[in-house]
């Protein structure tokens, strides 16, 4: 039975996905399966999620050992694996404490809920306003898509929540309308995945940073995408030269395993006491194990200086093609958060990729958007480049 025979099926998913026709149903390293055996370079890695690939070995183990030995408990108890966890993030960050949930939606949340939290703690009553930016992505919740200055991500959903003021990326005119006397926080991704593959200014990032210290206004960073090393640091923001107050995880924390989570610094997090904020299942050990064993083979197995020694690779091999197919209008990114700014629209080479068995998604109407694994090797990216040089030359 061919895809195209199985996506023509009445299926009871809700049809909120514009799902491609492939069934994936085995992964390893770079590269998965469908159905039918076919092997597919997975350049997508779950949208920025399977950092270490798919099944990395040693997440793998702790997560067998875990399954036999607790699934859940409640957040009324200590849960050692959360304890380690945390220490684990805020030694290797600028942050103090870390709340736990399960998606980069609910960590943004709790960023957004401890923003208006700090501002009545400290007495600023007047304080209920967040700065987001233009061609930014939050999430889909109810206050994330608000979050979130797209208006198509608002479609559908008015009125939305209200509190969130949108400002132009990049713009240094506009940081003089950061402090309008209702500002409590300001929220923004350092390279905006869904967005474009944006890359945040660091003198207009540096200014931004001075004017929220000196108004109290919090600097919160949203890491869902970036973080866990995906830029060459384990944290974007470590490029940058700042120390925001606040940020969020989630995506490539477990190495595929659903979590999240919001890192503050103490004075913020003082703001989240009991009964404050919560989560069932964050937290939960199963997500902490595979969390704590990501993070530390990261550290641990020098993936962070592969990922700046392969993304130079990557970016010279890109720079060797856009010379050669004026269809490459422009290169962008960190690290292994790469976009290509395409001549026509992204979705037909996503479509001739994946016809040569390679997987690539898309930011934007032009923009595709590659996220190798943080273990992808040169192979790898040659058998990427020689792939795409193929669609090129056919177009």
């Amino acid at each position: 039975m061919s895809n195209t025979i199985k996506t023509e099926q009445a299926s009871a998913v809700m049809n909120t996905y514009g799902r491609f026709p492939l069934e994936i149903v085995k992964g390893k390293g770079s590269y998965v399966w469908n159905d039918e055996g076919n092997r597919f370079l997975d350049y997508t890695s779950g949208i920025a999620t399977c950092n270490l690939g798919h099944v990395p070995e040693p997440v793998q183990a702790a997560l067998k050992e875990q399954l036999d030995t607790l699934w859940h408990v409640s957040n009324l108890y200590h849960i050692p694996i959360q304890e380690k966890l945390a220490k684990l993030l805020t030694e290797n960050s600028s942050l103090d404490a870390a709340f736990f949930c399960n998606s980069g939606a609910e960590a943004n949340e709790a960023a957004i809920k401890i923003a208006k939290k700090y501002a009545k703690d400290q007495g600023n009553e007047a304080r209920t306003e967040i700065v987001t930016f233009k061609q930014s992505f939050h999430g889909r919740t109810g206050t994330t898509l608000a979050a979130t200055a797209q208006e198509k991500i608002h479609q559908g959903f008015t009125p939305i929540t209200p509190g969130f003021r949108y400002l132009p990326y990049n713009d240094f005119d506009v940081l003089q309308e950061i402090d309008n006397g209702k500002t409590t926080a300001v929220l923004l991704e350092l390279v905006q995945g869904e967005g474009g593959v944006n890359i945040a200014d660091k003198a207009w990032l540096k200014e931004l940073e001075k004017i929220c210290k000196e108004k109290d206004i919090l600097l919160m960073i949203d890491e869902v995408q970036t973080g866990i090393g995906r830029t060459g640091t384990l944290f974007a923001y470590e490029q940058f030269g700042i120390e925001p107050d606040v940020i969020t995880l989630a995506k490539g924390l477990g190495s595929g395993f659903p979590i999240g989570s919001m890192l503050a610094k103490d004075g913020v997090a003082a703001s989240f006491t009991p009964g404050t904020h919560g989560s069932t299942f964050g937290g939960n050990p199963l997500a902490m194990t595979a969390g704590y064993s990501t993070v530390q083979y990261i550290l641990d197995a020098d993936i962070l200086d592969n990922v700046n020694k392969i993304s130079q690779y990557f970016q010279e091999k890109l720079t060797e093609l856009k010379s050669s197919y004026p269809a490459i209008i422009e290169i962008k990114g960190k690290g292994l958060l790469l976009g290509l700014e395409m001549e026509e629209g992204a979705i037909e080479y996503i479509t001739a990729l994946r016809e040569e068995n390679v997987l690539v998604l898309s930011a934007g109407e032009k923009v595709l958007r590659l996220l190798p694994p943080l273990t992808t090797t040169e192979e790898e990216i040659d058998e990427f480049i020689d792939a795409f040089k193929q669609v090129l030359n056919e177009k």
